[in-house]
């Protein structure tokens, strides 16, 4: 039946444990500091070089910012030689000191910078989101009260607990253990595991999850899972394996820069190696390969394609979108599938008085009605009895103080409002035997995918309320653009009751509804659409939603409410919780490919030409530099336009036109 309006009170559900915010400190990764310290040496050096300050000052601060931020990958470069594996970045350290070789000093240490600060990015975000998932954990309290056969209290860690123990869960606690209620009501919160927005009323025979929030009523629960295989536990594990379902991407670029790696070394030993063994000089020979190397570095290739989405990356950011690497800014242009939770991503996750059945017994109007109805439920501070609340303040209503307040677990609240006794909570538990009217209008309510919640005065039903959560503004504008741009209708993911599903999706334009869904089915419904060979993104806000964002080819996560694992897990937040920014970042991230294509055309010719120059005549070393960072300025340039609002306006256009 519908949830009752009682809930623990502050006290209690303060007393509930915390979820502590672990975060690995910045400055605490090695990488991070390496980076750091080249970058410094590297701007500090930089000014004097231009303002023609002795050679060995600016020389010394970069050789400084060498060894700073290239002994590491370096080192790392020559451990794998010893495996036969040629890692990209010892050739980018190795085309480093090589263009130092030659007198170009700051072009090396530039290059070395960069390769530095992304791999301090990588170590960053793989270490967050290493601590969020460890995070999750702590929803689960460290110990549990069990009953002993003889009817005595024991305080156990909850590793202990084994299936068939019986344990107490007193009012305001979060369950220690996955298992069923034996005795006892209560109304728990659930949302970390299923995503509803509402506490849901339990009672003998009920199923219950370790992490989840106890109300007001005490339960005594079987365990029925081991603390290791708890549906908590079961969504670290699924994090962490969708996780690494990423990797065969990883292994696909490491091929790719093998490749190229091999390639270009070959390639600058023979520009070395064949003039020489015809005749030529030693020193004009060393001059050619060190020419080649330069002209043929990848750096002008990573500038051609890291500026367009750097500056999407920085655009979005300002309007309030996080996308936490280039990679995913790229990716985002590729998707073909979109998969939306419900609570808190299609709605603003907050109940909301949305309709008011009267009964003509009392005759009674809706302001009354509403006045009573929140002047009884201002002391309890459950979701429903908030929503009743707000709408009376959102009407300007003066609500009277209440008297002999009191709630049941299970049934409702009941006070004595300006001498009228009130009653509100579930049509079945506060009226006893409802009539067929009221039976005939809570069913009505309930049909439209909302709570029906009865308001009984003097002892005669007087209305029936119904709550629900309400669709963002921007719900059906976003999947409707979502649609054109992926040619297909989003699905809607939801671990909400099935006709409350299908009511708001019907609301929002979307019809392949998947409801009742527990962390796993989202992840299995995720599964399911990659298999058809489709590019999926899914948007989500909780705990409940991880294990399908890490699977997913993009996760987004909304910020605003959103669990901190979502928020992590997530490759972008929307951090100001506007559900059309999601449209308008995928149109702003295929504006990006068509810049980095464009780029990688304009860098691929001139280096391209250089190269045939340098081998089939004779480049000047200073022409070929010149060349070489003239077409990384132009593309830099070119990719740069993504910075202006007039991009993000565009995108917003575009994803609205589905382009």
């Amino acid at each position: 039946m519908t949830s009752t309006l009682t809930s623990p009170s502050a006290d209690t559900a303060a007393s509930a444990p915390a979820v502590p915010r672990r975060r690995t400190r910045l400055l605490a990764l090695p990488e991070v500091r390496w980076a750091g310290a080249a970058t410094a040496l590297f701007l500090l050096a930089l000014p004097l070089q231009l303002a023609g300050a002795p050679a060995w000052t600016w020389g010394t601060l970069y050789a400084l910012s060498y060894v700073t931020g290239g002994w590491e990958p370096g080192w790392e470069g020559l451990k794998a030689l010893k495996d036969r594996t040629l890692d990209v970045d010892l050739l980018m350290v190795v085309a480093a000191l090589g263009a130092a070789s030659i007198g170009q000093v700051m072009d090396g240490a530039l290059l070395i910078v960069i390769f530095a600060t992304s791999g301090a990015l990588e170590a960053l975000a793989t270490a967050r989101t290493a601590d969020s998932v460890r995070g999750l954990l702590d929803l689960a309290p460290a110990t549990a009260t069990r009953i002993a056969p003889d009817g005595t209290e024991q305080t156990v860690a909850v590793e202990e607990l084994t299936v068939g123990d019986l344990v107490l869960v007193r009012p305001g606690e979060r369950v220690g253990a996955d298992g069923r209620v034996l005795d006892g009501a209560s109304e728990v919160d659930q949302a970390s595991i299923t995503g509803e927005p509402l506490p849901v009323a339990k009672g003998p025979g009920d199923e219950v999850f370790a992490g989840t929030l106890n109300g007001t009523g005490a339960l005594r629960v079987r365990v029925e899972r081991d603390a290791s295989d708890s549906v908590i536990a079961r969504i670290v594990r699924m994090v962490e394996e969708a996780s690494e379902t990423k990797a065969p991407t990883q292994l696909f670029i490491e091929k790719v820069e093998q490749r190229y790696s091999l390639a270009m070394v070959a390639a600058t030993l023979a520009v070395f190696a064949v003039p020489l063994a015809f005749g030529e000089a030693f020193s004009e020979a060393l001059l050619r390969a060190m020419t080649f190397m330069i002209v043929a570095s990848p750096c002008a290739v990573v500038l051609a394609t890291m500026p367009p989405l750097l500056s999407a990356i920085a655009n979005a950011g300002r309007h309030g979108v996080l996308v936490k690497s280039a990679v995913v800014m790229e990716r985002l242009g590729r998707i073909d599938a979109v998969a939306l939770d419900k609570t808190g991503t299609l709605t603003e996750g907050t109940p909301r008085v949305v309709d008011v059945r009267l009964l003509p017994e009392l005759g009674l109007k809706e302001g009354e009605l509403l006045t009573l109805a929140a002047a009884a439920e201002y002391p309890s501070e459950h979701p429903l009895g908030r929503a009743v609340v707000d709408a009376a303040r959102e009407r300007h209503l003066d609500l009277p103080a209440a008297r002999e307040f009191s709630s049941a677990p299970g049934v409702g609240v009941r006070a004595v409002v300006q001498g009228r006794t009130v009653e509100v909570g579930a049509p079945t538990r506060v009226f006893a035997e409802p009539d067929a009217e009221v039976a005939a209008l809570a069913g009505e309510v309930e049909a439209s995918g909302r709570t029906a919640i009865l308001v009984v005065v003097d002892g005669r039903p007087a209305a029936v309320l119904g709550i629900a959560d309400r669709l963002r503004p921007d719900a059906t504008a976003t999947v409707t653009a979502l649609t054109r741009l992926t040619g297909t209708a989003p699905t809607l993911l939801t671990g909400d009751n099935p006709r409350a599903a299908a009511h708001l999706a019907a609301e929002a334009g979307i019809e392949d509804v998947r409801a009742g869904l527990l962390p796993q089915d989202k992840l299995d419904a995720v599964k399911e659409m990659q298999g058809d060979g489709r590019t999926v993104m899914v948007v989500g806000d909780g705990v409940n939603d991880a294990p399908a964002l890490a699977a997913a080819h993009i996760g987004v996560a909304m910020g605003g409410a959103g669990s901190d694992l979502a928020l992590e897990t997530a490759d972008a937040v929307i951090v100001r919780d506007e559900l059309a920014a999601v449209p308008t970042t995928v149109a702003l991230s295929r504006r990006a490919r068509t810049l980095v294509v464009q780029n990688l055309v304009i860098a691929g010719v001139c280096i391209a030409g250089l190269v045939v120059w340098d081998l089939a005549g004779s480049l000047p070393l200073p022409l070929g530099v010149a060349g070489h960072e003239g077409s990384t300025v132009l593309v830099g340039l070119n990719g740069l336009r993504l910075l202006r609002d007039a991009a993000w306006r565009r995108a917003a256009d575009d994803g609205g036109r589905g382009r």
